[in-house]
Formats: structure tokens, sequence, C-alpha cells
């Protein structure tokens, strides 16, 4: 079935989004992130300690595309203030579109069984309802990186959309750290099909921070997010259906997270694979049991995340 002519295309799609950019991602952008979630959590710190109540500091402006034509950063506005939920949004030059940004904490669950649940590739369809299909259609054992497409229900009257994205996870243990990102990609296995449309642009990056440990209830996590749905509606529209649906899901990822561990539902342990940060040695022991294991899996991943 051109086997050959396949793999080249899949090198060619890990080539063109995690080795063409992978440095600037994880070196650049997730430093940023990671440096602006200290930034969030010393603030929200210092109000809570006050008692004071308190409008939470907007996110720096600093990602790489968001000035204006004159060189301008664009600012960044508060759509939700929640407790434990911030939400702010941007717009993105020479679009209609906004970037999202969620600051978010939970104390009930631990960082890894929350990391672990958005990456589980079965579970996700039994708590997902939205889900029409999900899979994984390639694995790539040196860096963990995946290829999924994932078909999902739009409010009516609109078609149900795809997405064909890679994503990676990286667990950084010293630095009490995870890390997920996703983004679409085109692959050969997955043409556009008449049934659904096409998402084509679409960049999702999550870090998670530990308050104590991986093991340990209540995290921080910080999710910035964008994509074009492709719809007709003006933009008020689709930053509302955004704005809306994102929250919507998290607290779906939440209550599915806890339905895990309340009901002990086994949930595959994402990071003790560390496919970005294990050693050498671990790789081939890893690679040998664990991954193999993967080669045949079906459906995965994530919505907002």
């Amino acid at each position: 079935h051109g086997r050959p002519g396949h793999a080249s295309a899949l090198m060619a799609a890990f080539a063109g989004v995690f080795v063409w950019d992978e440095e600037r991602i994880q070196e650049e952008e997730l430093q940023r992130s990671i440096n602006e979630m200290k930034r969030l959590e010393e603030m929200s710190n210092t109000f809570q300690s006050s008692g004071v109540q308190h409008h939470p500091p907007e996110p720096k402006a600093h990602t790489e595309g968001s000035e204006d034509s004159e060189g301008r950063e664009q600012p960044w506005e508060m759509v939700m203030d929640k407790k434990h939920f911030k939400l702010w949004r941007r717009p993105i030059p020479g679009t209609h579109l906004y970037q999202y940004r969620v600051f978010g904490t939970y104390t009930d669950v631990t960082p890894r069984q929350f990391f672990n649940v958005q990456l589980d590739t079965e579970y996700r369809k039994k708590w997902d309802a939205l889900v029409i299909k999900l899979e994984v259609i390639e694995r790539d054992v040196v860096s963990g990186s995946e290829v999924l497409h994932w078909v999902t229900h739009f409010p009516y009257p609109m078609y149900s959309r795809d997405y064909v994205y890679v994503r990676r996870y990286s667990v950084d243990q010293e630095n009490n750290m995870m890390v997920l990102v996703s983004r679409a990609v085109e692959h050969p296995s997955v043409p556009e099909s008449p049934e659904f449309v096409r998402v084509r642009s679409y960049e999702s990056q999550m870090v998670i921070r530990p308050h104590k440990s991986f093991d340990e209830n209540g995290f921080d996590y910080l999710l910035t997010y964008s994509d074009n749905p492709q719809t007709v509606f003006p933009r008020y529209c689709v930053s509302w259906m955004v704005s809306s649906g994102m929250p919507d899901f998290l607290e779906k990822l939440h209550m599915a997270t806890l339905k895990a561990k309340n009901m002990e539902i086994k949930v595959k342990d994402y990071i003790s694979a560390q496919p970005l940060e294990m050693s050498s040695e671990a790789k081939a022991t890893s690679q040998s049991s664990e991954r193999k294991k993967e080669g045949s899996c079906g459906p995965a991943q994530i919505e907002y995340a």
C-alpha cells in the first residue's frame, strides 16, 4: 500500500512540526509559559494571602505573533474570572480569531491523574460525548510524538469538525513540571472527508505545576490555545463558542479525573514513560516494552489541551 512513500511522508510530517520547530517550541514558547505561570501564581498567592478582592493580572503579551502591524503587542482581555479559573483572550493579528489563555487550579486530584487522563487514548471516548472518532495514526517511539485524527461534534447547525494533529508531552521530574503540546499537521493517511470540515490551524500548550508533588492533590495549570474552526459566523459568535466550550471541557476533564480516581478506573501512567526527559538507558528498556504495546493502539486525545 505504498509503505515507503507513506513512511517518508510521516517523517516529513514529524520533521515539519517537531524537528523543524521543536527547539523554538520547547526553549522559547514553553519557557515563556512557565515564566508566565510563575508570575500568575505569585500574584494570585499575594492577593489571596492579603484577603482582598482582586482582578487578577493580565498575562504579559509576549508570545510570538501577538504584535499588530505597527509592532505593538496585543493586550489580553479577561473573559471569565472565577475563583479557580481565569480566562483571557487576545486578537490574532490579520485574522478574525482570538488566542486564549487559561490559568486554573485544582485541589482534589493529583497532577499525575489529571495529566494521564488527558493523554489516555481509550478513556477519552468514554467521558467525552462530543467525540465521533479518535485514533492514533502514527507513533514515534523515539520522541514520543503521536499523530492523531480526532472528529468532534460542533453545535447545530454546523458540520462536525476533524483535526489531524501531532502531540508531544514532556515530564520534568527535577523541575516539577509537566507539558503537553499539540499542533495541526497534515498526514497522508487522513485525507479530507466531505463529511467533516477539516481544521488546519490548531495549537494547544498546557503547562502543569504541582503544588507539592506529582502524586499529591493540588496543582496549577496554564493553557494557551488557538484554532480556526472555519465557520462563517462572525468573530463574536466564534469567541462565545470557545469561551463557553473551553471551561465546559476542562470541567469535564476534571470530573473524568475525579471519577477515575474515586472508582479506581485504570488509566495508563504516561509520566513513568517520560519520552522527552528519560535517559538513554531508560529509553532502551521502556521502548522495548511499553512502546511496542502501544503500536496497535486505537483512539486518543484531547479537545482544548
